[in-house]
């Protein structure tokens, strides 16, 4: 199991990362795919046609997102915990992965860079 920690700027408000990260109309929005999810902890949520599944632990408005994310059978709970904090009109947002199984780690990573934490700074600014 590995982990992964990674400091994003994203020019928009903490409101608007955290309703990219809840809400599923604007999943959709930035990700093009439809997303299952009900913000509240024990809800369990689906992205992308069934690649990312999971549930939800806990949700502090604009702030914090905690998730456990389904790898099939694993010894140890996979754990992201997303920190959203404001900076001058944009917002710094601290993504942390925690038991990877080493095998997914690679497109894990690759994953969060790029199609999702990528796709949402995108999303927020198209210039990017």
């Amino acid at each position: 199991m590995k982990n992964f920690k990674k400091t994003f700027h994203i020019n928009a408000e903490p409101s608007d990362i955290y309703a990219a990260l809840t809400n599923p109309y604007t999943i959709e929005l930035w990700s093009g795919y439809p997303a299952q999810m009900i913000a509240e902890p024990g809800e369990e949520f689906s992205m992308w046609e069934g690649d990312i599944t999971g549930k939800i632990i806990q949700l502090v408005p604009d702030k914090k997102v905690v998730q456990e994310w389904y790898f099939g059978e694993t010894s140890e709970e996979s754990i992201v915990t997303i920190n959203i904090s404001p900076m001058g009109g944009a917002s710094v947002v601290v993504v942390e992965h925690i038991n990877i199984p080493d095998d997914d780690f690679e497109n894990i990573v690759e994953g969060w860079v790029e199609y999702y934490m990528g796709a949402i700074r995108r999303f927020y600014n198209p210039n990017f």
